[in-house]
């Protein structure tokens, strides 16, 4: 356990980088589709992305973008290629295994449909209430849930496999794999791949640099956000959650928080990364809020992404 798979690097030759944003920067994830009125839809997501020059999205929950019959032609009418999908999962609790994995089986059917394998499972911890109600402060597992979590995702990967497709771990405000130690504790327990996620590596006290350094041989998709401290000192203060922090706007859009993701790209350059860079900006939107807010900010986000790191 701990080493990568063999297969799991990126591909041998000059770096390729292809630009994917997703339907959360537009206020469409699992906590607002279907339960808040102003959410925009599909079509408008996608037009937004393909408008502002992206050549991917990620799935957004499972069914937004469209079913198994019909998510390939909507993506295929705006000249986009599926990065990947969000499937978190109760990994430390095995009493809810059997439907989380039951729920992922359906998610890859919808990948199978897009795009064949070439899609990354995005596996992530489903945390817990206390630990959404402390983002990047929660008490941490101890060893036997560390085992727990580690066998839930080798069967994860394992069903991902299976389908023949390469799954990657996601670590994630909220959940049970939020800091640098925990991060570490789950590359040394199992051998997936890392999605490295600027935004959520920073508001765990990590810095994405120094993951690049440290984490290299196993990093092979890549989220691009930035936060804003401010923001998250004054969630905490409030002792509020991190929908909370989501609603105030904890990320913002490139080069204007608190990430130095100037740095950061040219770690990347040198790294030799290939694969997608996804731009996320999650977003919980105000109840007067206009759509084209959001379809702005992706818009200056690409713009700030060929400005600024070449892509």
């Amino acid at each position: 356990m701990g080493e990568p798979r063999a297969g799991s690097a990126r591909p041998a030759g000059d770096p390729l980088i292809r630009v994917a944003n997703a339907p959360c920067s537009f206020g469409a994830f699992e906590i607002t589709v279907g339960i808040l009125a102003n959410v925009p839809g599909p079509e408008v997501v996608l037009d937004a992305i393909a408008s502002a020059g992206y050549s991917g999205t990620e799935l957004g929950p499972p069914g937004y973008l469209g079913d198994w019959a019909s998510l390939r032609e909507h993506l295929a009418r705006h000249g986009l290629a599926l990065a990947g999908g969000y499937i978190p999962i109760r990994f430390s609790e095995p009493a809810f295994w059997d439907v989380d994995l039951a729920a992922m089986a359906l998610t890859l059917d919808l990948f199978a449909a897009a795009d064949g394998g070439s899609v990354r499972p995005v596996l992530a911890d489903a945390g817990s209430p206390e630990r959404l109600a402390n983002p990047g402060r929660g008490r941490s597992l101890d060893d036997a849930g560390w085992a727990r979590l580690a066998e839930g995702v080798e069967r994860a990967a394992e069903l991902a496999r299976e389908r023949g497709f390469e799954p990657t771990f996601h670590h994630h405000t909220g959940t049970f794999v939020e800091t640098p130690a925990e991060i570490e504790r789950l590359l040394s327990l199992t051998d997936v791949g890392l999605l490295l996620d600027t935004g959520h590596l920073a508001l765990g006290g990590g810095d994405p640099v120094q993951a690049l350094r440290d984490w290299r041989d196993r990093i092979d998709h890549v989220h691009v956000k930035d936060y804003s401290r401010t923001v998250l000192e004054s969630v905490l203060a409030d002792r509020a959650d991190m929908a909370e922090a989501w609603r105030r706007g904890v990320f913002v859009e490139l080069g204007t928080g608190d990430v130095d993701l100037d740095a950061f790209f040219a770690a990347l350059r040198e790294s030799g990364y290939s694969g997608w860079l996804v731009v996320e900006q999650d977003r919980i939107p105000r109840p007067d809020e206009d759509v084209a807010e959001a379809v702005e900010a992706q818009r200056r986000n690409r713009e700030w992404l060929r400005a600024h790191a070449g892509v």
